[in-house]
């Protein structure tokens, strides 16, 4: 595996070929035939995509439209081959538009034509580089350094673009490694739920993923093999934890204290500091009566004790989250007894492709056919990019309740049932326990491949729905009265998200403290600037998380985009500072909290770590990717309170 993009020519072996269309994703393999072809005439009329189907296996193609799909181009790709693949490749917009309208089964519209360029990223062009560079601005003799926290998927984002415009930056992370997230969740069966081909950066796009849903060792390899490649390496503090940072005003310096290495604290200053510290990556333990009297081994998922042998033990596994959904398989498989505790019944959605590695068909054609990787990735990039939203959007007319919110929204719940239902036939009782009574979409629901269903089907496998009343030192007693004597307890009950940067400190103007200001509450301004604190910058802030349509991945890389653009900002007009004006932070923030009302995860009474403890959606961004695309591009003066340097 590389992050390499360079293509083998095609073979001169026809059957080879046509073997490895019948693996193909054809709508985006027609694309990319029509691309590296110049011929636009390969869109038969017959192989119109029907939108309304777009999302469905093959664009929705029959039998009959796959037949001729795959003729048409096998046609055209021995063409190609035959004549020594010498084509001159049109890469106008015009042209690349038409490939897009044909993918899409739709006109796209014009406003949307600048963000799928970049991402399409077209034989590498990095079309969201800096257009900028320190050098060339008004502070270009000016010191200006940044420090960014933490080395994981945001961080390495945005230390590339600082670097790509010759700013200064250096990289603390308490960590041995990048990676964040996926060097720290070591737990059996983790995994990414988005499919890696669209789960990577813009500017590092890959074609030879193993697997369509990476597992974890092979997603860290490929956060380091980025840091590596954009020689980030070097700018990096490993072993390095950031404690507390404060804002000094007349010096306009970020003063931030560490704990190095060696364990020794030091101090070191900043012009700029980037928290790109995650929402996940703080364990949250239940609030369970007797927890701590447990005389048996238990732990977290996110700090899995790998000394601890499972096999022949009666283990408890506590929550039926994203995680507790990929590791149970895993556990089932080597306890004797396994019970799982449920709280609230997980919306599951199918794929089949979760666990599987890529077919050697599919892998044949990305390494060979030119383009076909990108296309690829916009194909699943436009059904994604609104994906669900028209599903989570509250109807009022319908009128909502807690089965659906609308009746796009009953008719997913509907669709979901039958995936389930299909999964548990003849397991009523499992049926009834894993029937979720809330909307769909109004938490995070579980990428499938009836691997869970089928761990829970196993005759030594218990899953109980009744509340827990205690934890006792031979097992968890629920309400019903029962004693469940367990031998090791495991917690899948997922991450304090809403406590954004704990347990860091932060200080800003006039000695606020940012947990103060905050008051369990967190706000932001694009999820990335607050009033008070000048020239600091959060990534994966405050309502940033996607959860029904596109890639965290492409909200880290617009976040970083648009930190880059405030430091651009200071520097061009040789400001020393920036902060967010309280107004525009505040009817920013009411537009996001009045839309997430509308929204299933806001209207929806359901437990949710999408909610503070206020009962607010402090995580989720609930427009349209497009939507926060547009106002990431520029740092707009007028937002800001601008200190001259």
């Amino acid at each position: 595996m590389s992050l390499s993009t360079t293509f083998e020519a095609l073979p001169n072996d026809d059957a080879r070929i046509a073997d490895a269309l019948t693996q193909a994703e054809l709508p985006a393999l027609l694309g990319a035939v029509a691309h590296i072809t110049g011929d636009l005439s390969l869109f038969d009329p017959r192989l119109a995509i029907n939108p309304f189907l777009a999302r469905a296996p093959q664009g929705g193609y029959t039998d009959e439209q796959q037949a001729l799909a795959r003729e048409i181009i096998a046609s055209a790709l021995k063409k190609f081959r035959d004549e020594q693949q010498c084509t001159p490749v049109n890469n106008s917009t015009d042209t690349l538009h038409a490939i897009m309208n044909f993918c899409a089964g739709e006109k796209v519209s014009e406003r949307y034509m600048p963000l799928l360029l970049e991402e399409l990223a077209v034989e590498g062009r990095d079309l969201r580089a800096p257009q900028w560079h320190k050098a060339h601005t008004a502070g270009a003799a000016r010191e200006f350094d940044v420090v960014i926290v933490g080395a994981g998927m945001s961080g390495i984002a945005v230390a590339h673009r600082l670097n790509q415009a010759g700013v200064s930056f250096t990289i603390f992370d308490k960590n041995s490694d990048v990676g964040g997230t996926w060097l720290e969740n070591t737990y059996p069966g983790c995994r990414v739920d988005i499919q890696n081909h669209m789960y990577s950066y813009s500017f590092a796009q890959k074609h030879d993923w193993p697997y369509y849903h990476s597992p974890r060792p092979l997603l860290q390899q490929y956060f380091r093999e980025c840091a590596e490649r954009f020689d980030l390496i070097d700018h990096i503090r490993f072993n390095t934890e950031v404690l507390s940072s404060t804002w000094g005003e007349n010096a306009q310096l970020w003063r931030i204290v560490i704990r190095n290495a060696e364990g020794l604290e030091e101090t070191v200053n900043a012009h700029a500091l980037v928290s790109a510290v995650g929402q996940l990556n703080r364990p949250k333990f239940p609030d369970i009566s007797g927890r701590d009297t447990f005389g048996g081994d238990s732990f977290h998922s996110a700090q899995w004790r790998h000394d601890v042998d499972l096999t022949g033990k009666r283990v408890a596994v506590i929550g039926t989250g994203a995680s507790a959904c990929q590791f149970v398989p895993t556990v089932a498989a080597q306890a004797s007894q396994l019970t799982v505790f449920q709280r609230t019944a997980p919306w599951l959605i199918p794929a089949d492709r979760y666990q599987k590695t890529v077919d050697p068909g599919f892998q044949f054609l990305l390494a060979h056919v030119p383009f076909y990787s990108e296309w690829y990735r916009f194909w699943m990039f436009w059904r994604g990019a609104e994906g669900m939203l028209p599903a989570a959007t509250v109807d009022p007319d319908y009128p909502p309740s807690e089965k659906a919110v609308s009746a796009i929204n009953e008719f997913t719940r509907d669709m979901l049932l039958q995936w389930t239902n299909a999964l548990t036939e003849g397991d009523d009782r499992l049926r009834e326990q894993l029937t979720p009574n809330y909307p769909p979409l109004s938490k995070r629901f579980i990428v499938d491949d009836g691997s869970w269903v089928a761990a829970l089907r196993q005759p030594h496998v218990s899953l109980v729905s009744d509340n827990i009343a205690s934890i006792e030192p031979t097992g968890v007693r629920t309400t019903d009265g029962v004693l469940h004597e367990v031998d090791v307890i495991i917690y899948g009950t997922g991450f304090q998200a809403s406590k954004f940067l704990k347990p860091m400190s932060v200080v800003g103007r006039d000695g606020i403290d940012l947990h103060d200001q905050w008051d369990g509450d967190a706000r932001a301004y694009l999820g990335v600037t607050v009033p008070n604190f000048p020239n600091f910058f959060c990534l994966y802030g405050p309502n940033t998380n996607i959860v029904v349509n596109g890639s965290i991945i492409y909200f880290s890389e617009c976040e970083a985009h648009y930190v880059t653009e405030c430091v651009r900002l200071l520097l061009e007009h040789n400001h020393g500072s920036l902060d967010c004006r309280m107004d525009v932070h505040d009817a920013y923030n009411e537009r996001i909290d009045a839309a997430n009302k509308l929204r299933a995860w806001g209207y929806s009474g359901v437990n949710s770590w999408y909610k503070n403890e206020r009962g607010r959606v402090t995580q989720n961004w609930p427009f349209s990717v497009l939507e926060f695309w547009e106002q990431t591009r520029v740092a707009q003066p007028d937002d800001y309170t601008l200190t001259p340097a």
